[in-house]
């Protein structure tokens, strides 16, 4: 079978880059891969060593016309691809993907991780054309439940679950991080789906800093845009592809940023998430209500924010509770990269097996295996 992945965010990449490999290991599949430029994705997939190729390598602006313009630029340029490489399956969360393979007539995976009303813009352009809508069983795919497989976890599962991802405790020592320290990650917001949404403020940033050296706690800063020339003696400077092993080690993380969030319990590092998302995620919901791995405050609140950080600084078995609740979730889960590959090695008929009997999943269950 030939399949073509395309990515145009890292989080798909990464989401998705063990499969790959695997399917690659396995040599069953031709597989293509088509990125667009969007923050680490290109660096990320050139350090894998992965053949791909950048289709669009400029940044789009945010503009309305910007993102049409750049929709249509995806269809023209993937278009040839596609008749040149003649694909059985389309793998992608961008619109072009769905509306490629309806046109064509190819089997199509739309790949999310967030709810129809966060993402309506992108999803009234994609699931009316996209064949399946593959999500964690806890999202939201409004209308279009038919086109729906949803599984048991999360897609930062595929790349956090301890059985892909061990933290590296020498890429920390390479970095001047004191023995406690708090990462603070600052979004850029400037998403399709970000429009009108408020995230951690300089003010607060200033406040928590001075909080934090107030306790001795190291402090250090990760943020998608430019750093206002206050933090930059906290900015985290280090390579892309390490930023999960910093992760693994922080004390505890303090961010605007869904994503991170919900890397941060993946690993079972206590998080505090400071954003007007906060009730309409339906991933984190679920890991915060469900399996208290991370807690939500909403813009306004600032004094929350402080009192938690106090709260947890000073709870000294905070870290092997937070493990303990990463387990509790790990074993409600499924191996979440073992069921990828299987669902695209078997694809269609997986789609039909998964469509019969949803359970099936649980032969990929992480539970006994995982435990420690």
């Amino acid at each position: 079978m030939k399949i073509l992945f395309f990515f145009s965010h890292p989080a798909q990449y990464l989401f998705l880059r063990e499969t790959i490999r695997r399917l690659a290991e396995a040599d069953r599949h031709q597989l293509v891969i088509l990125i667009k430029t969007k923050d680490v994705l290109e660096t990320l997939i050139r350090h894998d060593g992965l053949d791909y190729v950048n289709i669009l390598p400029r940044y789009r602006g945010n503009s309305t016309f910007a993102v049409l313009s750049s929709l249509f630029k995806r269809l023209v340029t993937i278009i040839p691809v596609v008749l040149r490489h003649k694909p059985d399956l389309l793998i992608g969360t961008d619109a072009t993907i769905a509306l490629v393979g309806k046109v064509f007539g190819i089997h199509r995976i739309t790949i999310v991780e967030d709810d129809y009303e966060v993402i309506r813009k992108l999803a009234t352009l994609t699931y009316p054309f996209t064949e399946t809508i593959l999500c964690p069983e806890v999202c939201r795919v409004g209308p279009w439940v038919d086109k729906k497989i949803g599984y048991q976890g999360y897609m930062k599962l595929a790349y956090l679950s301890p059985s892909i991802f061990v933290p590296n405790q020498q890429i920390r020592a390479t970095h001047p991080l004191g023995n406690r320290f708090v990462l603070i990650r600052l979004s850029q917001l400037k998403a399709h789906h970000d429009t009108g949404i408020r995230g951690i403020p300089a003010e607060l940033v200033m406040k928590m800093i001075d909080l934090l050296e107030s306790k001795d706690i190291d402090i250090r800063i990760s943020s998608e845009g430019e750093l206002d020339n206050r933090f930059l003696p906290y900015a985290l400077t280090i390579d892309p592809s390490h930023i999960h092993h910093i992760l693994a080690q922080a004390t505890l993380l303090v961010s605007d940023s869904q994503s991170m969030s919900v890397e941060a319990a993946m690993l079972g590092i206590p998080s505090i998430r400071y954003s007007d998302f906060v009730g309409k995620i339906s991933v984190l919901e679920e890991l915060e209500h469900t399996y208290h791995l991370t807690v939500g405050i909403r813009p306004g609140h600032e004094t929350l924010v402080l009192d938690k950080i106090v709260e947890w600084l000073e709870q000294p078995d905070v870290n092997s509770v937070f493990l303990a609740r990463r387990q509790t979730m790990l074993n409600d889960k499924i191996d979440v990269t073992a069921f990828l590959v299987w669902f695209l090695d078997e694809y269609p008929a997986s789609r039909i097996a998964m469509k019969a009997n949803p359970n099936y999943q649980n032969r990929f269950k992480l539970l006994g295996a995982l435990n420690s």
